[in-house]
């Protein structure tokens, strides 16, 4: 497929007789948000592990803009461009929500940390980080600790960081958790305007946003997806219906 930025072949991986993903295959094309759902416990996170590099596949390929990503850590797929947020909170929580954006700003400049200093007049990683909160709605909240923020904006600050690294394709794991009405259809406008800067796989269980933005749907059960497809594609599918959607389609 030409246009597909991140590709995946046959995607195995077991923990003992437990197939947590089981033959796997599907892509992400320039300019669409894919989304993948599924019930609990189907192997989403797992797979977004396996595509993150933060666990390793027993088989298949992963590629991403056309090269293998076998044997790359998280650090370096994240360096290719791969950029993810986080199911789990996983911010630095005594760090300000400036503070937290500021990190990835560094690190996409790759100069190392420099935070046994004052830091708040370098406008190389001010500038560029506080861009970030503003285009997340977090601008008024810069200098809470990240602890003291809401899980809702704890989700924002996880997207805002994803951005600061500048990926050229993003794996979002259930941005909209913990988010109210309000919160979630902000977020899944400023999704919807995101794929065009970059495309996006999307792992969500509200299912307003999903069909509001996913150009294509893959359903994943126990492992294995068991259809992909457009929104209407997956709404009329009576093995999707029976396996999860029910009346939510």
């Amino acid at each position: 497929m030409t246009d597909a930025i991140l590709e995946l072949t046959d995607i195995r991986k077991s923990f003992g007789a437990l197939k947590a993903t089981d033959g796997v295959s599907l892509d992400l094309r320039v300019g669409e948000i894919h989304a993948l759902i599924g019930p609990n416990g189907a192997g989403k996170s797992t797979l977004i592990h396996q595509i993150s590099g933060s666990l390793k596949p027993d088989s298949g390929s992963i590629r991403f803009q056309g090269q293998d990503m076998a044997g790359l850590d998280m650090a370096a797929r994240a360096r290719r461009g791969l950029g993810r947020s986080f199911q789990i909170s996983s911010l630095a929580p005594e760090f300000s929500a400036l503070r937290n954006v500021m990190l990835a700003v560094q690190a996409r400049q790759g100069s190392s940390f420099r935070f046994f200093r004052p830091v708040a007049g370098d406008r190389s990683l001010t500038e560029p980080a506080m861009a970030m909160l503003e285009r997340v709605g977090l601008q008024d909240r810069a200098r809470v600790p990240a602890a003291e923020l809401s899980h809702g904006e704890r989700r924002q600050l996880e997207v805002a960081i994803a951005l600061a690294l500048g990926p050229k394709a993003f794996l979002l794991d259930e941005p909209m958790a913990g988010l109210g009405p309000d919160g979630s259809k902000r977020l899944t406008g400023f999704l919807d305007a995101l794929r065009s800067e970059a495309p996006i796989l999307l792992v969500e269980h509200d299912m307003d946003a999903v069909f509001a933005l996913a150009d294509r749907i893959s359903v994943l059960v126990y492992g294995s997806i068991i259809a992909t497809g457009t929104v209407d594609e997956i709404r009329a599918n009576p093995e999707v219906r029976r396996a999860y959607l029910g009346d939510a389609a």
